[in-house]
Protein backbone atom coordinates (compact mmCIF):
# COMPACT_ATOMS: atom_id res chain seq x y z
CA UNK A 1 0.00 0.00 0.00
CA UNK A 2 2.74 2.49 0.92
CA UNK A 3 4.72 1.35 -2.37
CA UNK A 4 1.89 2.62 -4.09
CA UNK A 5 1.62 5.96 -2.65
CA UNK A 6 5.18 6.53 -3.23
CA UNK A 7 4.95 5.85 -7.10
CA UNK A 8 1.50 8.13 -6.99
CA UNK A 9 3.98 11.12 -5.81
CA UNK A 10 5.92 12.09 -8.71
CA UNK A 11 2.38 12.26 -10.93
CA UNK A 12 1.10 14.68 -8.21
CA UNK A 13 4.25 16.93 -7.97
CA UNK A 14 4.17 17.04 -11.80
CA UNK A 15 0.56 18.10 -12.31
CA UNK A 16 1.68 20.88 -9.55
CA UNK A 17 4.47 21.99 -11.98
CA UNK A 18 3.69 25.58 -14.34
CA UNK A 19 4.77 26.83 -17.28
CA UNK A 20 8.35 29.28 -16.73
CA UNK A 21 7.56 32.53 -17.86
CA UNK A 22 10.76 32.45 -19.49
CA UNK A 23 9.22 30.56 -22.10
CA UNK A 24 7.50 33.53 -23.44
CA UNK A 25 10.84 35.61 -23.83
CA UNK A 26 10.58 35.73 -27.80
CA UNK A 27 6.80 36.72 -27.67
CA UNK A 28 5.74 40.46 -29.05
CA UNK A 29 4.65 42.62 -28.03
CA UNK A 30 7.51 42.88 -25.43
CA UNK A 31 5.68 43.86 -21.98
CA UNK A 32 7.13 46.98 -20.34
CA UNK A 33 5.33 46.75 -16.97
CA UNK A 34 6.38 50.30 -15.64
CA UNK A 35 5.46 51.83 -19.41
CA UNK A 36 1.93 49.90 -19.23
CA UNK A 37 0.66 50.97 -16.14
CA UNK A 38 1.79 54.66 -16.05
CA UNK A 39 -0.72 56.76 -16.58
CA UNK A 40 -4.81 55.73 -16.19
CA UNK A 41 -5.60 52.08 -16.83
CA UNK A 42 -9.27 50.28 -16.74
CA UNK A 43 -9.90 45.99 -16.06
CA UNK A 44 -13.02 44.77 -15.90
CA UNK A 45 -12.66 41.06 -13.97
CA UNK A 46 -14.71 38.26 -12.63
CA UNK A 47 -13.81 36.07 -10.03
CA UNK A 48 -15.31 32.07 -10.10
CA UNK A 49 -15.29 29.25 -8.45
CA UNK A 50 -13.30 26.20 -9.10
CA UNK A 51 -16.56 24.82 -10.52
CA UNK A 52 -16.66 27.86 -13.29
CA UNK A 53 -19.54 29.60 -11.22
CA UNK A 54 -19.46 33.51 -11.54
CA UNK A 55 -19.48 35.06 -8.24
CA UNK A 56 -18.17 38.29 -8.48
CA UNK A 57 -18.10 40.91 -10.95
CA UNK A 58 -16.12 44.06 -10.84
CA UNK A 59 -14.26 47.14 -12.50
CA UNK A 60 -10.95 48.67 -11.21
CA UNK A 61 -9.64 52.32 -12.01
CA UNK A 62 -5.56 51.92 -11.91
CA UNK A 63 -3.84 54.92 -11.37
CA UNK A 64 -0.15 54.38 -11.88
CA UNK A 65 3.20 56.21 -11.08
CA UNK A 66 6.43 55.45 -11.34
CA UNK A 67 10.05 57.20 -10.48
CA UNK A 68 12.82 55.38 -11.59
CA UNK A 69 13.15 51.59 -10.59
CA UNK A 70 9.42 52.12 -8.68
CA UNK A 71 5.80 51.28 -9.70
CA UNK A 72 3.01 52.66 -7.74
CA UNK A 73 -0.04 51.18 -8.71
CA UNK A 74 -3.38 52.99 -6.79
CA UNK A 75 -6.05 50.34 -7.43
CA UNK A 76 -9.83 51.46 -6.67
CA UNK A 77 -12.58 48.30 -7.39
CA UNK A 78 -16.04 48.54 -7.51
CA UNK A 79 -17.70 45.28 -7.68
CA UNK A 80 -21.74 44.21 -8.78
CA UNK A 81 -22.88 44.21 -5.15
CA UNK A 82 -22.13 47.75 -5.19
CA UNK A 83 -18.90 47.06 -2.34
CA UNK A 84 -15.87 49.34 -2.97
CA UNK A 85 -12.27 48.48 -2.15
CA UNK A 86 -8.76 50.27 -2.76
CA UNK A 87 -5.02 48.07 -3.28
CA UNK A 88 -2.34 50.15 -3.32
CA UNK A 89 0.50 48.85 -4.77
CA UNK A 90 4.06 50.03 -4.07
CA UNK A 91 6.71 47.93 -7.02
CA UNK A 92 10.17 47.99 -6.97
CA UNK A 93 12.38 46.85 -10.08
CA UNK A 94 15.39 44.88 -9.01
CA UNK A 95 19.10 44.59 -10.06
CA UNK A 96 18.40 40.75 -10.97
CA UNK A 97 15.50 41.94 -13.24
CA UNK A 98 12.63 41.14 -11.00
CA UNK A 99 9.87 43.22 -10.04
CA UNK A 100 8.62 43.05 -6.39
CA UNK A 101 5.73 44.76 -4.28
CA UNK A 102 3.64 45.32 -1.47
CA UNK A 103 0.21 46.28 -0.09
CA UNK A 104 -1.69 46.47 3.07
CA UNK A 105 -3.57 43.68 2.31
CA UNK A 106 -0.65 41.49 0.77
CA UNK A 107 1.40 39.25 3.33
CA UNK A 108 5.15 39.64 2.79
CA UNK A 109 6.33 40.50 -0.37
CA UNK A 110 4.97 39.72 -3.94
CA UNK A 111 7.62 38.45 -6.88
CA UNK A 112 7.36 39.00 -10.00
CA UNK A 113 9.22 38.15 -13.51
CA UNK A 114 8.57 39.27 -17.16
CA UNK A 115 9.88 37.82 -20.05
CA UNK A 116 8.94 38.88 -23.61
CA UNK A 117 5.01 39.65 -23.50
CA UNK A 118 4.36 37.70 -20.24
CA UNK A 119 4.68 38.52 -16.62
CA UNK A 120 3.98 35.94 -13.73
CA UNK A 121 3.34 37.25 -10.33
CA UNK A 122 2.78 35.51 -7.22
CA UNK A 123 1.96 37.06 -3.74
CA UNK A 124 -0.50 36.15 -0.47
CA UNK A 125 -3.55 38.13 -0.84
CA UNK A 126 -5.09 38.18 2.93
CA UNK A 127 -8.72 37.93 2.57
CA UNK A 128 -11.34 39.32 4.77
CA UNK A 129 -14.75 36.92 4.86
CA UNK A 130 -17.54 37.06 7.32
CA UNK A 131 -14.69 38.11 9.81
CA UNK A 132 -12.26 35.87 9.34
CA UNK A 133 -8.88 36.49 7.19
CA UNK A 134 -7.26 34.16 4.99
CA UNK A 135 -4.14 33.81 3.25
CA UNK A 136 -4.76 32.72 0.17
CA UNK A 137 -1.84 32.23 -2.40
CA UNK A 138 -2.40 33.95 -5.94
CA UNK A 139 -0.65 33.18 -8.82
CA UNK A 140 -1.31 35.44 -11.71
CA UNK A 141 -0.39 35.16 -15.65
CA UNK A 142 -0.32 38.17 -17.26
CA UNK A 143 -0.19 38.53 -21.36
CA UNK A 144 0.18 41.90 -23.27
CA UNK A 145 -2.32 41.35 -26.18
CA UNK A 146 -1.23 44.73 -27.96
CA UNK A 147 0.10 48.00 -26.63
CA UNK A 148 -3.22 48.90 -25.28
CA UNK A 149 -4.27 45.52 -23.85
CA UNK A 150 -3.44 43.25 -21.52
CA UNK A 151 -5.29 39.95 -20.18
CA UNK A 152 -4.63 38.10 -16.59
CA UNK A 153 -5.62 34.97 -15.36
CA UNK A 154 -4.80 34.35 -11.43
CA UNK A 155 -4.93 31.19 -9.80
CA UNK A 156 -6.39 31.74 -6.08
CA UNK A 157 -5.02 28.52 -3.88
CA UNK A 158 -5.27 27.29 -0.43
CA UNK A 159 -3.06 24.37 1.09
CA UNK A 160 -2.26 24.16 -2.75
CA UNK A 161 -5.66 23.57 -3.41
CA UNK A 162 -7.70 25.85 -6.51
CA UNK A 163 -10.56 27.54 -4.70
CA UNK A 164 -10.94 29.70 -7.83
CA UNK A 165 -9.71 32.09 -10.86
CA UNK A 166 -9.62 35.64 -11.55
CA UNK A 167 -9.70 36.60 -15.12
CA UNK A 168 -9.29 40.73 -15.84
CA UNK A 169 -8.76 42.54 -19.23
CA UNK A 170 -6.61 45.89 -19.05
CA UNK A 171 -7.04 48.78 -21.11
CA UNK A 172 -4.88 51.37 -21.46
CA UNK A 173 -6.65 54.78 -21.14
CA UNK A 174 -6.12 56.74 -24.39
CA UNK A 175 -4.49 54.41 -26.11
CA UNK A 176 -4.37 53.25 -30.10
CA UNK A 177 -3.16 49.69 -30.87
Amino acid sequence: MKLRHLLLLPVLLAGCAGPDVQQYKSVTPALDLAEYFTGTTDAWGMFQRRNGEVVKRFHVEITGTREQNKLTLDERFRYDDGSKQQRVWRLTLGNDGLWRGTAADVKGEAQGEVAGNALRWQYTLLLPVDGTTYEMQFDDWMFLIDRCTMMNRASMRKFGIELGQVTLTFRRRACEP
